[in-house]
């Protein structure tokens, strides 16, 4: 195993909490009927494509002509976003304040819309520490497609041998090992902390 030089953190539900159920409880109180408009309008192949770089307003306009009765929870989808995201997680965030405090090159790599990650900047200023982050509604590719992984490498000089993957969906870490990396499913810090010992990153 190669040692490890370059630690590479996602995002969402590994640094930030991310559950679009927050203000929909709400916004939709029946669980039935909350599934279905998630299940059927707002899908997570929907929203996944703003991550990979297509307007808000694009999105919304696409859903409202095909769903108009439902036109006000579409565009709440965005105009909600800022609840969806509520905390992140400070056992993670310690972990990676840590290892840039002790020197180690950390960056992240994430599956975020362009102008929802510009405001995750604003309200968690954590994000500014790390040496930098791939963003790939500013670049058009997404995780687990080998483009992204192979952007990263080239953006910041990696190694990709050398280098360590936090990931919370075995699809992108499973794509960031294709592209040659290490890589560990995030769980909760805990096990976190186990995994970077392994990989002979000690406490």
């Amino acid at each position: 195993m190669s040692e490890i030089r370059h630690i590479v953190f996602d995002i969402g539900k590994v640094l930030i909490h991310y559950d679009p159920d927050l203000p929909f409880s709400r916004l939709i109180p029946d669980p039935e009927e909350r599934r279905w408009f998630f299940d059927n309008i707002c899908t997570h192949d929907w929203n996944i494509e703003q991550d990979r770089g297509r307007t808000w307003e694009e999105a919304e306009q696409l859903l409202i002509d095909a769903h108009p009765d439902h036109a006000d929870n579409i565009r709440n989808f965005r105009r909600c976003w800022h609840e969806m995201v509520p905390h992140s997680y400070d056992d993670s965030v310690a972990i990676l304040e840590r290892l840039i405090e002790e020197g180690r090159d950390v960056t992240m790599l994430t599956n975020f819309a362009a102008d929802t990650f510009a405001e995750a900047r604003e309200r968690f200023p954590f994000l500014e520490k790390p040496r930098g982050v791939t963003v790939s509604g500013e670049i058009g590719m997404l995780k687990p497609d080998r483009g992204i992984y192979d952007h990263h490498v080239a953006a910041f000089d990696l190694d990709p041998s050398a280098t360590i993957f936090i990931d919370d969906s075995q699809k992108n870490v499973d794509g960031a090992k294709a592209a040659g990396w290490q890589a560990v499913l995030f769980q909760n810090a805990k096990a976190l902390e186990e995994d970077l010992e392994r990989f002979g990153i000690s406490r």
